[in-house]
């Protein structure tokens, strides 16, 4: 722990925009810099029933309410006054959520201006080195906020990542009578991989090619069950199994099973992650746990206007695959275009094939990359030391 963050005050700012991911990502956050640094941390976040959902501790109709050693506020649409006294010593602004103008002229009164950083969203693109801990002085008030990028190399934030949560994982991959505890029944019976089922998560975007992977799977010469939270896809699947995607329904066509599992909390969803062969994840939260998760993955990029978003896939995959051999790093490359909707390509066909056959290669592959990306300071860990310098 760092002495001199003991019992500071730090408000975190989070407006749900990206569903699960926002909250997420802050409620990650929020419990680490309260559980590992010693923070007096307020959450205000706008929509606490999503957080609930990752949460189930979460009241989501109650005003203020203390979980996990950290205090959780709902974000009103009209902000309650508040006084220089109530301003803390830190505060963040989670992905741009922009502060009410009267909490900001009390930050300006205070005695001590607070740190006032704004949490970005996570990017490999090689700006994001450039502009990271950037001071954007206010001209409108006498405060200056300054810019905190996550990201993959060593002059970025660097990731979310718990102190202890490599060996917590590792432990739980090697304890088989726990995952066979803790996933639908039958699915990790059998000591030996060949011997049970591929177990693939799938959480994505609406728009996803979802059938076409179901069709890959369902001829892939092996049984492969996918499992799927609840609230995903839920159009499609329900087409797919004609039945409503209702938790506890299953539906089995060829070689695969769907099976619907309840929304589970965060620490479950690492625990489901780091059970299956593959998985399929969106967005940022669980794009980052995947990786720590050290299985072969495949992420769902939030879609944006004029694929504006595959700039940042593209970054991402030139900082992933150059570890790997020419071909196998053009099928991922592929694979992952086709699950994204890009160059017309598609996931159900040869490259999908192909990919499948290389997974046990890419589990070497993300253990490995999981241990690289590690040399880097954590995300909570470089954000204290750097409120540190400023304080």
């Amino acid at each position: 722990m760092y002495p001199d963050s003991t019992g500071k005050r730090l408000d975190l700012f989070c407006q749900v925009i990206d569903n699960f991911g926002d909250a997420g990502v802050c409620w990650r956050l929020a419990r680490q810099l309260a559980g590992e640094y010693g923070f007096r941390v307020k959450l205000w976040v706008d929509k606490p029933a999503v957080l609930q959902k990752i949460c189930p501790e979460i009241v989501p109709d109650r005003n203020e309410q203390e979980v996990a050693g950290v205090s959780v506020v709902r974000w009103p649409e009209v902000f309650p006054s508040v006084s220089t006294d109530d301003i803390p010593d830190v505060v963040v602004e989670g992905f741009g959520a922009r502060l009410p103008e009267s909490y900001v002229r009390r930050m300006a009164e205070r005695p001590h201006a607070p740190v006032w950083l704004n949490l970005e969203y996570l990017s490999a693109e090689s700006w994001v080195g450039e502009s990271h801990l950037m001071a954007s002085p206010q001209s409108w008030i006498p405060l200056t906020k300054y810019f905190y990028f996550p990201g993959f190399s060593a002059n970025t934030g660097g990731l979310i990542r718990e102190a202890g949560l490599f060996a917590e994982r590792d432990a739980w991959q090697a304890d088989s009578s726990a995952m066979s505890r803790f996933l639908p029944q039958g699915m990790a019976d059998g000591a030996k991989d060949t011997e049970r089922p591929l177990l693939v998560s799938l959480f994505c975007y609406p728009d996803a090619p979802v059938l076409s992977l179901f069709d890959l799977f369902g001829r892939c010469g092996q049984e492969v069950v996918c499992l799927v939270p609840e609230g995903v896809a839920s159009a499609v699947l329900a087409s797919f199994m004609q039945r409503s995607a209702q938790v506890g329904n299953r539906f089995r066509k060829g070689a695969l099973t769907v099976r619907i599992l309840p929304m589970v909390p965060q620490a479950n969803y690492d625990r489901l992650l780091w059970s299956c062969d593959l998985n399929f994840i969106r967005g940022e939260d669980s794009f980052v746990r995947a990786q720590w998760a050290a299985r072969p993955f495949v992420w769902h990029i939030y879609p944006q206007e004029e694929d504006a978003h595959r700039v940042k896939l593209d970054a991402f995959l030139d900082c992933y695959l150059p570890g790997l051999p020419t071909a196998h790093a053009e099928t991922v490359r592929c694979f992952w275009y086709g699950w994204n909707g890009f160059d017309g390509m598609r996931c159900d066909g040869e490259t999908g094939e192909k990919f499948l056959e290389i997974l046990p290669s890419l589990k070497q592959y993300n253990r490995d990359w999981a241990k690289k990306l590690a040399l880097h300071a954590d995300l909570a860990s470089g954000l204290v030391r750097f409120i540190n310098t400023l304080r």
